[in-house]
């Protein structure tokens, strides 16, 4: 059994793929080719935003928004706990200072109560300036916006939305990398929407944002011309063969991934359920009128439970699992001794020693996911 099956979703995308594919190595137009500006228009019309940029990957994308608004030493940024490395990385290494803020026990998602509280105490504090809120929609689950945006607004702050694990979820209808001022998402390969290799995209409603991100995703060059630079930039583009792949996946993600995972999720929990294990186990929880994108299926063990003894029973069953994530922002090694450590996090604290994740995909069959939960079911 796979983690998440790549290569069961080639096997049904072949054709389209391999013809992409072909297309582009007899163009050989390898870089900026036009599979990437129309895949730029289908993500932006997807996504219900005026302009989508794609780049590298997805920690560039953060990197390339923070600095389209000049985020820089001083600048106080409030970021989820709870997160992958980069939603943390990309402020700092700019040299802004990450404030790690707690999360929900049951979404996982930042907490807007403990997001308010972080600002004032920085606003009392006297010492940064707070500048921008980074919202990450873990595990495909869009944040609380309808929570954090009124906070941004009060504060008079920028939302950068972290939809690198988000894409295709959304609210009542609005899809996630629409919420932020400006927000990113990743195409690494295991993710809800991934290429085959590295890529990322940015996405606002914003003219000179776009046209600032632009520039700096190729070394600061003015308007179309690349050698003249008039700023610091990075090299940072998705490439034309990534750009051919996403096109054919991006549409079986909008006719029927999305959908398919999202019953893959309501098998694991009627399967859970009928074992009893949700008497044991904490299962995902998705609010109403919320849709997840499901990048992950994650569920917390009991209390001082041995999580690697699990883990290894069931990769003796033939049956992977995974740890999103083992260490809180704040306790990571590149933070010591910085303010960004001195965060008070008991959530994060816990779920970091609770959480696993099962196998999730599109193609997952009723009969994986119930070997899945037959094999949980025994070693609880």
């Amino acid at each position: 059994m796979q983690f998440r099956d790549l290569k069961k979703q080639y096997e049904v995308l072949k054709k389209d793929i391999d013809q992409n594919i072909q297309s582009v190595c007899l163009t050989s137009h390898y870089i900026s080719g036009p599979e990437v500006s129309k895949l730029e228009e289908k993500l932006a019309e997807y996504v219900g935003v005026k302009h989508c940029i794609t780049c590298a990957n997805g920690t560039d994308a953060l990197t390339l928004s923070l600095k389209a608004w000049g985020i820089g030493k001083g600048d106080a940024v409030f970021v989820p706990d709870f997160t992958f490395f980069s939603s943390g990385e990309c402020p700092a290494s700019l040299g802004a200072t990450c404030f790690f803020v707690d999360v929900d026990k049951n979404t996982y998602n930042m907490d807007s109560k403990k997001l308010e509280e972080a600002i004032k105490k920085v606003i009392a504090e006297g010492k940064y300036i707070p500048k921008v809120v980074v919202t990450v929609d873990l595990f495909g689950l869009p944040a609380d916006y309808d929570a954090i945006k009124p906070i941004c607004q009060k504060y008079n702050l920028l939302l950068l939305e972290d939809g690198a694990q988000g894409f295709g979820g959304a609210i009542r209808g609005k899809k996630n990398c629409s919420f932020g001022d400006i927000a990113t998402t990743s195409f690494f390969p295991a993710k809800p929407l991934g290429c085959y290799g590295d890529g990322g995209a940015i996405f606002t409603n914003n003219d000179d944002w776009a046209a600032l991100i632009r520039s700096y995703a190729v070394h600061g060059k003015a308007g179309d011309d690349k050698y003249n630079n008039i700023r610091l930039g990075l090299n940072s583009r998705l490439d034309t063969m990534q750009a051919a792949i996403l096109l054919v996946k991006l549409e079986a993600f909008k006719n029927y991934e999305v959908d398919d995972v999202n019953k893959v999720a309501q098998l694991y929990n009627k399967a859970l359920k009928e074992r009893g294990l949700d008497k044991r186990l904490v299962l995902p929880e998705i609010q109403e009128d919320y849709l997840s994108s499901w990048a992950q299926y994650t569920v917390q063990l009991p209390k001082k439970m041995d999580r690697s003894k699990v883990q290894a029973l069931m990769k003796e069953k033939g049956i992977p699992t995974m740890v999103y994530y083992m260490k809180p922002m704040h306790s990571q090694g590149a933070f010591a001794g910085t303010d960004s450590a001195n965060a008070d996090c008991p959530v994060t604290n816990e779920l970091c020693k609770r959480v696993l994740s099962l196998p999730m995909h599109p193609y997952m069959t009723e009969e994986m996911v119930f070997e899945v939960v037959d094999g949980l079911a025994q070693i609880l």
